[in-house]
């Protein structure tokens, strides 16, 4: 399985937000910190507000923080909307119909348990798990 680079933008973002949340994040820091996109970066997090899991103020002091701790945002959660419209395979995705052998495939169930067990597993885990905690000045990870 492969996750799309929203995603995987989306999961770093909010592991280093997680490792200090008691700091807003502009788009512009957050890029430059994680080497990303400002732009995808800005997309991303609007996604990510609408969903509930971050808040934005604008202005001065302004940012985004998490929405709530990072002890309660399971993974799992996180990769299900960011891959939203993403389906594991072709014939996943809506109204597609390109399928030969759908209504005697085998393997279709098996993906699609497959895919739950994933999201499953990712579940047991969160946000607080992979926090990513600042670096130094030196670029030593919690080192002062």
């Amino acid at each position: 399985m492969r996750l799309t680079s929203f995603t995987d933008f989306g999961l770093r973002m909010l592991m280093r937000m997680a490792g200090d949340p008691a700091r807003a994040f502009s788009t512009s820091e957050l890029a430059e910190d994680l080497g990303l996109s400002r732009n995808h970066l800005a997309k991303i997090m609007q996604h990510l507000s609408r969903a509930g899991f971050i808040d934005t103020r604008r202005g001065g002091g302004g940012g985004a923080v998490l929405a709530r701790p990072a002890a309660d945002i399971r993974l799992g959660d996180i990769v299900c909307l960011l891959e939203e419209g993403q389906p594991l395979v072709e014939c996943f995705g809506a109204g597609t119909g390109t399928c030969s052998i759908d209504g005697r495939c085998g393997l279709k169930p098996r993906l699609r348990s497959a895919e739950v067990a994933f999201l499953d597993d990712l579940n047991r885990s969160t946000l607080a798990d992979i926090a990513l905690a600042p670096q130094s000045p030196l670029g030593l990870v919690g080192q002062p």
